[in-house]
């Protein structure tokens, strides 16, 4: 049976229908052009989700308000769209560096970008569903092979650190060993090719390295005390004799300034030369300048001697061969220099110490040529009278 109120009845339904789509069209355009898709995403799905709830009464104009209605939202698409591009591109750079960081091998810096890279990827915005799945896996491998390759590179240091704490506790050993011997040169080279050994050892990692450098040290150390207290008590013995030289420097100078060739003076000459060879040395650095200077006067002495009981020509023949004397004795005594200089550097530390003493010698060998040179003119002087 027809009913009247039926009809009237669909016709308010599809007024009403009409009345809230143009509702949500009006609230579509109140959005803001300018406004991101971030800030309008949860306004637009909320105004989509109501539309979808209206019924679709199948009219004309209804078609009309839905094309308005997609018309309003499509400008905000349009910015997802462009947004999902450019985090995409961005996202897509992160790969790249990502991939780019995975060959490091500085660990420690290489993970700090890591986790850069990290807050940049969380801090950039979508790129779509599809996009970002795949992005998310390249990237998260190039992270992956990076920390497989330090975590493989950290177990090999591992057996390097055990490798070099069990080499430097027997050096600890060997340094313990020899820390009370009292045969100084030969200890000292033995503890210098220990510290080689040691060095060539490597790290024994952050937890052990310090303690078995501190134990190593203290052993040495009580070596090289040792060695100093002998030294330093040597050197006391050594300037105690040296003061004992200059006196008999200063009498055998008295006599030569008097000028006086008695057979007193002559006799108390010869004995401070035999007083000289029982007092000893007085060292290196000390011992040459005081024997030039004491073989000086002892020379200046005799010297003057025969020229006071010779005749003049006789006087200067004696000179000549006096000076040549001097400088084959002082050729000998600089080879012996040298033979005990290059002895002494073999006991030394450092690397200055030893290029400071093969100067020295250097010198010493220059002064020889010269010496050997004056030798030849001496040589030839003789000869021609």
């Amino acid at each position: 049976m027809y009913n009247e109120y039926d009809d009237e009845l669909e016709v308010f339904d599809m007024e009403d229908t009409i009345e809230q789509k143009q509702a949500l069209v009006e609230e579509a355009k109140k959005i803001p052009e300018d406004a991101s898709w971030n800030e309008v995403f949860h306004q637009i799905s909320d105004l989509k989700r109501k539309w979808k709830r209206i019924p679709y009464g199948e009219s004309a104009f209804e078609e009309s308000l839905e094309q308005e209605f997609d018309a309003c939202l499509d400008t905000f698409y349009a910015k997802r769209n462009e947004g999902y591009q450019n985090n995409q591109q961005l996202k897509q750079e992160l790969v790249d560096r990502a991939v780019k960081l995975s060959t490091s091998t500085d660990w420690n810096a290489t993970s700090d970008e890591m986790n850069e890279l990290m807050q940049q990827w969380k801090a950039t915005g979508s790129a779509g569903k599809d996009s970002d799945d795949a992005l998310w896996d390249a990237f998260q491998a190039a992270r992956q092979t990076f920390y497989d390759r330090k975590r493989e590179d950290w177990e090999n240091r591992k057996v390097k650190f055990e490798e070099a704490r069990s080499t430097k506790q027997d050096l600890i050993q060997e340094a313990q060993a020899l820390k009370n011997s009292e045969d100084w040169k030969e200890t000292s080279e033995q503890y210098r090719n220990l510290m080689e050994r040691w060095k060539q050892a490597g790290n024994a990692g952050r937890e052990h390295d310090d303690r078995l450098w501190n134990e190593f040290q203290e052993h040495r150390q009580v070596f090289y005390d040792k060695r100093e207290q002998y030294y330093a008590s040597v050197r006391s013995e050594q300037d105690e004799k040296y003061e004992q030289k200059k006196g008999l420097i200063a009498k055998a100078k008295g006599i030569v300034e008097g000028k006086e060739y008695t057979k007193e003076h002559t006799s108390t000459m010869k004995n401070l030369q035999v007083e000289w060879k029982t007092i000893g040395s007085c060292g290196k650095d000390k011992e040459d300048q005081a024997w030039q200077e004491f073989r000086s006067l002892m020379d200046a002495y005799f010297a003057g001697l025969k020229e006071f009981n010779d005749q003049k020509h006789a006087q200067w023949r004696q000179k000549m061969l006096d000076a040549r004397a001097r400088k084959l004795e002082l050729i000998q005594t600089q080879k012996r220099q040298i033979k005990y200089m290059e002895n002494e550097m073999v006991g030394l530390l450092g690397e200055r110490a030893i290029e400071e003493m093969e100067d020295q010698i250097a010198d010493k060998e220059d002064f020889i040529k010269e010496l050997e040179e004056q030798l030849a003119d001496i040589e030839k002087t003789l000869q021609g009278n």
